[in-house]
């Protein structure tokens, strides 16, 4: 099937191989807008974050428990920014971070474990606090990559707290990058890095299984941490097989890269393939996979439309990926969160 779908991979002619696969890469990634110049090096400043505090030009992002306020405008969602001296003062336990500049203004966020305030007064306005899941592929490329950045720093250092060495407490240095010891031993940042494969029989259908943690009728593609001392393409053929029993093709062209997606539910970065299977049997494990079926794009848009299967999110790589495969975007009657 040729690909005309907007942000698309296109698909490579059928070879000697058989089935093609998409072709990289996948654009537009929901929470892969990065348009920031996160400008590390200024993190060591000392007083950084004390005089962007002083500056009304800095512009500050409240997170609370992962949602962040927004609003909708006449250009769509934007994520609420406001100067210093508009916000409340940071708790105790908040983090405070920089997040870079624009090059008209810099960014910094508050980051608190706590559920959003509430505020009965009316001076919100029309803000809305929102999640990534919910609005990650509506807000802007600049909000998309701010909101993703914060909610990723505060999902790391929510869990490290203390020193894994000692045991002793650990405090927030480099503008909020860094957690060191009492005697300066130094931690930084820790992403999980996962595969997600769009799994394609020879006969050109799509793998998508069910975890039993999912809603009734949630299918995706299948994913997977990535082991220590493997590489992503050893980890794809080895997820396959554990969770659906299918046999991934041992040739290089066998499983392609096409793209990558920050997903910081906590701490993951998802890496996107397409791979070919070599056999079709499916032995789900029963653990991470309850499900697992073929479709082929006939099917799966039957399916979808009727309601009797839930595609991924489009926030999510997942979604693009599933798209790639079936050549635009999935008839989906009402679009909704992963729930």
């Amino acid at each position: 099937m040729t690909n005309h779908a907007v942000g698309a991979a296109p698909t490579e002619p059928t070879g000697s191989r058989g089935v093609a696969l998409p072709a990289p890469p996948l654009r537009d990634l929901a929470l892969s807008r990065q348009r920031l110049d996160r400008a590390g090096a200024r993190r060591t400043d000392p007083g950084l974050l004390e005089r962007l505090w002083a500056s009304p030009a800095t512009r500050v992002l409240r997170v609370h428990a992962g949602r962040a306020p927004v609003v909708r405008t006449a250009r769509g969602l934007q994520l609420v920014l406001r100067a210093p001296g508009e916000v409340p003062a940071p708790g105790a336990e908040d983090l405070v971070l920089y997040l870079g500049t624009d090059g008209r203004a810099e960014f910094a966020a508050v980051v608190s474990a706590d559920a959003e305030p509430e505020v009965a007064d009316g001076s919100a306005g029309d803000e809305e606090w929102r999640g990534l899941r919910e609005v990650g592929d509506a807000l802007g490329d600049r909000d998309a990559g701010l909101l993703t950045e914060a909610v990723s720093m505060g999902n790391w250092h929510a869990v490290t707290r203390f020193s894994p060495r000692t045991g002793e407490p650990l405090t927030a240095t480099t503008a909020g990058w860094v957690k060191a010891e009492p005697g300066g031993k130094e931690h930084f940042p820790r992403t999980d890095a996962a595969v997600i494969m769009a799994v394609i029989s020879p006969d050109d259908r799509l793998l998508l299984g069910h975890q039993p943690v999912w809603p009734a009728n949630r299918y995706s593609v299948l994913a997977g941490f990535v082991e220590p001392g493997e590489c992503f393409e050893d980890t794809v053929r080895r997820e396959v097989l554990e969770e659906a029993g299918v046999v991934v093709g041992p040739d290089p062209e066998d499983v392609r890269y096409l793209g990558s997606q920050p997903w910081p539910f906590p701490a993951s970065l998802m890496v996107g393939f397409a791979a070919r299977a070599v056999t079709t049997d499916i032995r789900v494990d029963g653990e991470e996979i309850a499900l697992a079926r073929w479709f082929s794009r006939a099917e799966l848009a039957q399916e979808v439309r009727a309601g009797r299967v839930l595609p991924p999110p489009a926030v999510s790589i997942a979604r693009r990926l599933i798209e790639a495969w079936f050549g635009g975007p999935l008839p989906v009657p009402g679009d909704d969160t992963w729930t």
